[in-house]
């Protein structure tokens, strides 16, 4: 018994090794192509910040037996390509990580969502935007002139891609899901002097994924709805998903739920009992990391993949 015991605990310590190994992704690798959002200095870059560095410490806890690279201190925002290997539908996402607005949570909701959006058929945009202190809009629009401008690149160069200019969507975790419901409704002007023929086409999304966002409900306000985000009928289709123990509270995903719905937006809201907060794609034995295959049928069903 003694033996049996040891071989597992060696197992198991073997095992959480390797997956602590495994590589983030990040730095990108030659294959993914990674463009400038900005020609030159993105508009009220602050000239004071360190140097852009992994944050993550060994107090940060790791997700699914892995750590999370926590990137901070973005001056730079860039945007890298990831394109299927295999079939292209001609749909494409553009991908906010998380992180508070002071990080960003890169391979968690950066590089691995890439990399499944990948095998469906999505060619996908990893922005790496502005942090620290870049948001939530409009305590800063930092991080809103970032994705608004990595929306017009996209469409712009839309042909160069292989991808159809009416089929990009975003998709943002926490502080990025906030992201892209403030995209998702903040589009019609510009945050910035345009700068080039990027700045003259739409940046709405065509649909938007909201995944444990933050900054829709206000706590402070027995969760009132964040004012600065108003839904109308143009806003988006939208794919929202939460746990019910989130400690950044649930209130965020239903508020804005009900938001969309009385705009008559066509919107999905899941709602999980369990599943706590900056889980990204790991999964764990929770039902709610079972989310990225609710939102390819989604996809289908808003025809943005095609039919099965």
């Amino acid at each position: 018994m003694k033996r049996n015991v040891l071989f597992m605990l060696t197992a198991a310590a073997a095992l959480a090794a390797n997956l602590s190994a495994q590589p983030s992704g990040w730095p990108p690798s030659a294959e993914h192509p990674t463009i400038a959002v900005w020609p030159g200095v993105a508009p009220g870059a602050p000239t004071n910040l360190a140097a852009e560095a992994d944050l993550t410490t060994a107090k940060d806890g790791a997700v699914a037996g892995r750590p999370v690279l926590r990137l901070g201190n973005v001056a730079t925002p860039t945007m890298t390509v990831y394109k299927p290997k295999g079939k292209n539908t001609g749909a494409a996402v553009v991908v906010f990580p998380g992180g508070g607005y002071r990080i960003l949570a890169i391979d968690l909701e950066g590089t691995e969502v890439c990399d499944w959006l990948n095998l469906a058929g999505v060619t996908c945009f990893l922005l790496k935007y502005r942090v620290p202190d870049t948001g939530p809009y409009p305590k800063s629009t930092a991080a809103l002139q970032d994705a608004q401008r990595a929306m017009g690149l996209v469409r712009l160069h839309a042909a160069d891609w292989g991808i159809d200019p009416k089929r990009i969507g975003v998709l943002g975790f926490s502080a990025g899901g906030h992201l892209s419901a403030a995209i998702s409704n903040l589009y019609e002007k510009r945050l910035y002097e345009a700068v080039d023929a990027a700045d003259k086409l739409s940046c709405r999304p065509d649909f938007s994924v909201v995944v444990y966002p933050g900054y829709m409900a206000l706590a402070d306000q027995n969760f009132a709805p964040n004012a600065d985000i108003h839904p109308t009928a143009n806003t988006p289709p939208t794919f929202i998903v939460q746990a019910e123990d989130d400690p950044v509270h649930v209130e965020n995903a239903v508020v804005y739920f009900m938001a969309l719905k009385n705009a008559k937006v066509p919107a999905e809201l899941h709602v999980y009992a369990q599943g706590g907060h900056g889980y990204g794609l790991r999964r764990t034995a929770l039902p709610v990391t079972a989310w990225p295959q609710a939102v390819e049928t989604w996809l289908h069903t808003i025809k943005i993949l095609p039919a099965e």
